[in-house]
């Protein structure tokens, strides 16, 4: 057996800036072993050569430049601990905050083991978080431009058109028509000019998603929930990374913000709302699935319509987004079918990205069907499924499936 690493012989808590950070040493005993240093950023690699040992334990705050500053600082010390900054109470509830006084916080709490350290994701998952980040901002920069140009029509009251989308690049021309002043016409033409912006840029996004989607089998195992979709699976794929690390349902809802506060102490116990304390994209990712499967899927209408009346439509919907997070948990750790799956519509969900994969990213340039085909029998279901529907008077055939036949059952014997 390999020896133990051995234990940490100082704590080193770095306040990290834009261009600086503020590092402060202690011993085991919590005492100052230097005066706190003041490192430039473009110095950084230089610094940690010159003064850290493989002996320092080092703890910093999840910032914009954590994860470069972090894979600098892991190859040269004990270990790298990353905290989440709320997380940090005696430094976020201080009166009186300083750089030093942040990092002394920080050396204080790891020295004494009061730090929790969140998952340091690989670069491939940094990658697709910041893949999914940029798409969303690209989304919300559209919306916004929208709104701004819906806002205008309702200002002079002028009707939308009557057929088709309003904001359809065809329809430039009717929006340079309307009767408005020339420097409303100008904020108009700006507005457009970022919708036909915002439009390139996620199509452009997407065609790099559907490429990474292309390459990771969890993909279709989500695919087959109601309310999932590419986009929206690769955003909770980003954010949750390997589901082993969650070794119970339980734990990937606490992740995700969706579980209920609890207060249970002496002879009372209560519940609250959500926590709202995980993050924060993959509780949007399955607020927007249980919003979708809410309004498409039979057994999520009847779900909506059960909660609603007692809760609220919000509160249901946050509600059928936890039980579908339970799923996701369940797909993914056991590789299976969701149990509530109904062959037809899961084999029609895949059946739509097989085709927004396109031949070229099908393993051996597959046919939609024969890729239908192999992730059905690879969940377990539709061996009786030939076809798929697909439009008027159109089926897409499947190959059969190379699932055992069900076992008949036998005559009772006396």
């Amino acid at each position: 057996m390999g020896s133990e690493k051995p234990a940490p012989t100082r704590f080193v808590g770095l306040d990290v800036h834009k261009f600086y950070l503020i590092a402060v040493f202690l011993d085991a005993e919590l005492n100052e072993l230097c005066p706190p240093q003041r490192v430039q950023l473009d110095h950084l690699q230089a610094w940690i050569t010159g003064t850290l040992q493989p002996t320092d334990a080092v703890a910093l705050e999840m910032t914009t430049n954590t994860w470069e500053i972090h894979d600098a600082l892991l190859p040269q010390v004990h270990s790298v601990t990353v905290v989440h900054p709320p997380h940090v109470a005696l430094i976020t509830r201080a009166q009186v905050i300083t750089d030093k006084i942040a990092a002394r916080c920080l050396a204080r709490l790891l020295a004494k083991g009061l730090l929790v350290g969140i998952w340091v994701p690989p670069q491939a998952e940094r990658d697709r978080r910041a893949l999914v980040a940029q798409r969303a901002k690209m989304v919300r920069l559209s919306t916004q431009a929208k709104n701004r140009l819906h806002s205008l029509l309702h200002r002079h009251a002028i009707p939308l058109p009557e057929k088709g989308n309003a904001f359809a690049p065809e329809l430039r021309q009717w929006w340079m028509g309307l009767p408005l002043t020339a420097l409303e016409k100008g904020r108009v033409a700006c507005d457009l000019d970022t919708l036909t912006f915002a439009r390139a840029q996620i199509g452009a996004l997407e065609k790099l998603m559907v490429n990474v989607a292309a390459a990771d089998d969890r993909v279709p195992l989500l695919i087959q929930l109601p309310g999932i979709a590419l986009v929206n699976a690769l955003a909770i794929l980003a954010a949750i990374g390997d589901i082993s690390r969650f070794k119970e349902e339980r734990h990937l809802v606490g992740y995700a913000g969706l579980g209920a506060r609890i207060h249970d102490s002496g002879l009372t116990t209560r519940t609250g709302r959500i926590t709202k304390s995980g993050r924060r994209d993959l509780r949007a990712a399955m607020v927007e699935a249980a919003q979708t499967a809410a309004n498409t899927h039979p057994r999520w209408k009847a779900e909506l319509a059960r909660l609603e009346p007692r809760l609220g439509r919000n509160k249901a919907i946050v509600a059928i987004a936890r039980k579908l997070l339970v799923g996701v948990w369940h797909v993914l750790t056991k590789q299976v079918a969701d149990r509530h799956a109904e062959p037809a519509r899961v084999a029609r969900k895949l059946t739509q990205y097989a085709y927004r994969l396109g031949q070229a990213n099908r393993p051996l340039g597959q046919t939609a069907g024969a890729w239908v085909r192999t992730h059905l029998d690879r969940l377990g279901i539709g061996r009786e499924l030939d076809a798929v529907p697909w439009g008027p008077g159109r089926k897409v055939p499947l190959p059969p499936s190379t699932l055992p036949a069900p076992a008949q059952e036998g005559c009772a014997v006396a």
